[in-house]
């Protein structure tokens, strides 16, 4: 590799030469952005009248042989040229200023970065500034509404667990469809926590400069395998050239549910389980308990009221003295957050550096769940001289969390709604009441006798040189390291239900991944004629992650005080594992402008992974761009009205490598036969296994009006995936059922509509807009062949693959409503559906609904008045449904004695009630089962963030040695308007997981709402 890229040197070195005769000397200097000071990058520097010309690097600087007398021009797209005539110096730093267009944006691409107004893909930025004072855990949760095309949506209220983001939709199914991270140029580590801990969680957002989301095929194929599904950027802050500048922030906040739901109380508790029973009684054992004293001994109503004594506790449910509401038992009335975080940055002519540390806290609003993170980051760059520069980036954190069992076990906080109203939460003697008093598991009792204690440790590094050979080529390599740790201890005591019959029981798991990355690449930058600017990317990168993973598991505890595995009299079980993965690839792009107007972009990767088979181990992702700049051809140029005018096209390959790491190999495992051990095949070899492609075209236009004063884009993009990774059917004469191939066809398509408006902009007053808006269509085209459905997995819910229709439908049988004759629950039986059955085996199953939403949309207002910003942020999801799976158990005597929703008391009663509750029967699932009952409007509008703040007065904090100070309050998930019947609409299962059960509620949290106040220091 070694010899290649030092033959790629002296090519170039011999191929272009220096441009030098003795009449010319070297200018070099720094061109500086007037908005902040800072170097800006791909600044066109020519010699007017000549040929030429040089583009100055990242830092800004740049270096050009001339003549004295001649004059240099300085243009930047959105910035103002500026013309300087050489005379003696041989140190000339140019200033620009900005010329208020849109194009001039600097973006971080892979493997280097350009200006909007050069940009032939689609790519979404949102600046650190924007999501420094959000007050949620990790920075995927901020990103919500913000980009068009890019899905955000958070599991649950729980903290510190996953996020989904879908960028242009769901590519796979069944392997990953989250995008590829990359921060300082280091993939990083997202998977393969313990539980469903979210690694994202670990990163201080307060650290980053800027986030770039790359959507389209012409900006994300240079990540060729990874980029299918997006390709999320990060950049952290650097420091600058200037004065040590301080700053110090403080943010204290109060949290609630954004919802919560309406239960019976214990008066219409006894009433419906009576009801139950006696409707039992008349119908089913023609008894009349209440008419006929004789009828009550073994009725249904004396078994009810039998129990009614046994949930009662020491009280009796007769007189009413006891009604809990055990749904405020499971939130906390002290959640909240608290952070506090610390920066410098500074740096003269050779060293620049940024310092920052960060303490952040947050109380669930879920009892026993909470979330710390202490965090630390330094980033160095130091030039050794003018040709070489190197540095490093350290990013460090902690991180604690006391976590919550998944959204189906029995001691998740939210599962205590289904408990009796009646019950009280303690006896006489203040213990807490548990079975056979309660009606399940008091799952209280786990905040006194339990812990459940996660801890992971996170190391970010990144270290880089880059030497510039010439003026217009450099060469740039980096290291990086992701090193995460992680350990999780769970103790369960002897009154717990998960320790009740072992005498306690404790586990210990341990999880350590290894993440680095390699990048060397060459990139050259060229003027020629003054008109032709070209940059290329030549380079090669490498990584490879390790896991190691230990549990140790152990019961019988002497006694509940000693919580560690030490103390476990038995020790019940234990293993470890490995397992690994790597990539080795080689990229390359081209950019090409000529004029100003006319934009070109060729990018390809190949891609070789030890996670697919030899005969397709390496891929080849190409991918190819253009734009064409309207408003800078003479019959535009000048406009008043139409300021800029952009279109462009791209068409690229991508791929998805997100699988297991040894999918394609024949597997054998371990097993014993009379205490002989031996080795048994687990996985049938595929050596053709390869990855999943995405085909992507991408249509865009780009417009401005009145200066800039509306600016906007429109993209239409077209995503077919072939090659699906599915498990398909395999002759059983091999010994197994099925193997994992490349097999069936997806495809997803919409539109992105992005708005902004700078509505007032006067001295003291400012006031500006920007609206997304985004629209994906998706549809699953093959399966294997024969194969036209994968059906729900579980009775219990309804998500099913079925070709022609979205990812993950919901198919089941539609509910038609209730008899109004007898009150029985009633299925459509035919597709038609125009007729009705009581029987629920024998309703028709069709597409009843679709998680996935028809649009995402988000609009933000920005104002500005002398010291006062305003900020607020409206979110919303459209078109989608949700799927109940708690439903069936809130129903009217749907599971036994599980209290109900308040919505169950407008059941059928009488003959001639019409109404689509079902009439209550006490144990015979009157409706309860899966159907399209517990389906409803997922869609909603959210008031997501207000930020207010007040900055003082610059000029009277200078008497006090300060140069900031700015107090503020934010609010999150202020308002929701929803139809949906649950807690709320933005929610996923945890426990499902995969990319087929999506759109499920089961006991899952509301997010929460947080209120908060905070000031920042600069100085």
């Amino acid at each position: 590799m070694k010899k290649a890229l030092l033959c790629v040197v002296l090519l170039l070195t011999t191929v272009l030469g220096f441009e030098a005769s003795a009449q010319q000397r070297t200018i070099t200097g720094t061109v500086i952005s007037e908005e902040d000071g800072l170097g800006l990058p791909g600044v066109n520097v020519l010699v007017k009248g000549a040929s030429r010309g040089v583009i100055s690097d990242l830092d800004g600087k740049y270096s050009i042989p001339v003549n004295a007398g001649e004059t240099l021009v300085f243009s930047f797209v959105g910035y103002l040229s500026q013309e300087y005539v050489v005379g003696e110096q041989s140190v000339v730093d140019i200033t620009l200023s900005a010329d208020a267009k849109v194009l001039g944006e600097v973006l971080v691409v892979g493997y280097g970065s350009t200006t909007k107004g050069d940009l032939t893909g689609n790519i979404s930025n949102v600046k650190g500034e924007d999501l420094a004072t959000v007050p949620v855990v990790n920075f995927q949760d901020a990103l919500q509404g913000r980009m068009a095309g890019v899905f955000v949506q958070s599991s649950s209220g729980k903290l510190g667990e996953g996020v989904k983001i879908r960028v242009r939709g769901t590519t796979s199914i069944s392997g990953g469809n989250d995008p590829l991270y990359v921060i300082d140029g280091v993939p990083v580590t997202t998977g393969g926590a313990l539980g469903y801990y979210n690694p994202m969680a670990d990163i201080n957002f307060n650290d980053i400069e800027s986030l770039e989301v790359l959507k389209d095929a012409s900006a994300s194929a240079i990540y060729g395998a990874r980029g299918a599904n997006g390709v999320v950027i990060i950049t952290t802050k650097t420091g600058s050239k200037g004065k040590t500048k301080f700053n110090v922030g403080i943010q204290r906040g109060i949290s609630s549910p954004t919802r919560t739901r309406d239960f019976l109380n214990s008066a219409q508790y006894i009433e419906l389980m009576r009801e139950g029973a006696y409707n039992n009684d008349l119908q089913i054992y023609d008894i009349d308990p209440i008419n006929n004293p004789d009828d009550y001994d073994g009725s249904d109503l004396q078994f009810v009221e039998s129990r009614l004594d046994r949930y009662s506790g020491y009280a009796d449910w007769r007189t009413g003295e006891i009604d809990t509401d055990w749904q405020d038992q499971a939130f906390n009335d002290d959640a909240g957050t608290f952070s506090v975080n610390f920066s410098a940055s500074g740096g003269d002519e050779k060293t620049r550096f940024f310092l920052s540390g960060a303490y952040d806290q947050q109380t669930g609003i879920l009892i026993r769940n909470d979330f710390e993170r202490i965090s630390a980051r330094l980033n160095l760059d130091h030039s050794v001289s003018e040709k070489f520069l190197i540095g490093a980036n350290f990013g460090l954190s902690r991180t604690e969390n006391n976590r919550l069992s998944n959204d189906n076990a029995f001691n998740n906080p939210i599962q205590l709604v289904a408990m009796a109203p009646i019950t009280p939460i303690r006896d006489q003697e203040g213990v807490l009441y548990d079975r056979p008093t309660t009606t399940y598991y008091n799952n209280l009792i786990d905040s006194e006798n339990a812990d459940w204690l996660n801890v992971s440790f996170r190391n970010l590094t990144n270290v880089f040189g880059e030497y510039k050979f010439f003026s217009d080529l450099k060469f740039r390599s980096e290291f990086g390291i992701d090193i995460f740790n992680q350990n999780e201890e769970q103790f369960f005591g002897s009154r717990t239900n998960t320790g009740l019959s072992t005498n306690g029981y404790g586990l210990s798991r341990w999880t350590r991944i290894v993440n680095y990355n390699t990048n060397n690449f060459f990139t050259y930058n060229k003027v020629f004629g003054g008109v032709h600017n070209l940059e290329a990317v030549l380079g090669m990168s490498f990584q490879r992650s390790d896991q190691n993973n230990t549990f140790v598991e152990g019961q019988e505890f002497p006694l509940d005080d000693l919580k560690t595995l030490a103390s476990a009299a038995e020790i019940t079980g234990g293993s470890s594992s490995v397992t690994n993965f790597s990539f080795l690839s080689y990229f390359a792009r081209v950019n090409y402008k000529y004029g100003e107007k006319y934009l070109a972009t060729l990018s390809a990767r190949v891609d070789g992974s030890s996670r697919f088979g030899p005969n397709n181990r390496y891929g080849f992702f190409p991918a190819v761009s253009v734009g064409w700049i309207l408003t800078e051809e003479g019959f535009l140029k000048g406009n008043n009205t139409l300021s800029l005018l952009k279109l462009r096209g791209s068409y690229g390959l991508t791929g998805n490598a997100e699988i297991g790491n040894f999918e394609h190999l024949g597997l054998y495992g371990s097993a014993s036969y009379g205490l002989v051990p031996g080795l048994v095949p687990t996985q049938i070899p595929n050596p053709d296994l390869t990855w999943e492609n995405t085909l992507q075209v991408d249509i865009g236009i780009e417009f401005g009006l009145y200066n800039d004063r509306i600016t906007g884009e429109i993209d239409y993009y077209n995503k077919n995936t072939s090659d699906l990774l599915l498990n398909v059917p395999v002759p059983a004469t091999s010994g197994f059922n099925t193997q994992l191939t490349n097999i069936g066809k997806m495809q997803n398509q919409g539109v992105e509509i992005v708005l902004n408006s700078i509505n007032i902009a006067k001295p003291d007053f400012t006031w500006s807009t920007s609206v997304n808006f985004a629209k994906n269509v998706n549809e699953v085209k093959e399966l294997a062949p024969g194969q036209l459905s994968i059906p729900p997995s579980s009775s219990r819910f309804l998500n099913a693959v079925i070709i022609g229709e979205p990812l993950g439908v919901f198919y089941g049988a539609a509910y038609a409503g209730v008899d109004p004759s007898n009150g029985d629950a009633l299925y459509y039986s035919n597709e038609e559906q125009t007729e009705t059955t009581s029987n629920y085996n024998e309703a028709e199953r069709v597409v009843v609904g679709d998680p996935n939403p028809d649009f995402i949309a988000g609009i933000t207002n920005s104002f500005k008045f002398k010291g006062f910003d305003l900020m607020f942020l409206f979110q919303g999801v459209f078109g989608n449904e949700i799927f109940d799976g708690g439903g069936g158990f809130f129903a009217a005597n749907g599971d036994w004695f599980d209290n109900s929703t308040a919505d169950q008391l407008a059941r059928w009663q009488n003959p001639g009630d019409i109404t689509t509750i079902p009439q209550a029967r006490l144990g015979e699932c009157n409706g309860c089962s899966a159907s399209s009952r517990y389906l409803s409007d997922g869609s909603y509008i959210r008031f997501k963030t207000l930020n207010v703040g007040y900055s003082f007065n610059s000029k009277l904090l200078s008497k006090v040695k300060l140069s900031s100070l700015r107090i503020f309050f934010t609010g999150q998930n202020l308002l929701t308007f929803t139809d949906y019947k649950g807690w709320d609409p933005e929610v996923s299962a945890d426990y499902l997981g995969g990319n087929i059960q999506i759109g499920n509620d089961f006991y899952s949290a509301p997010q929460s709402k947080t209120v908060s106040l905070g000031l920042n220091i600069g100085f």
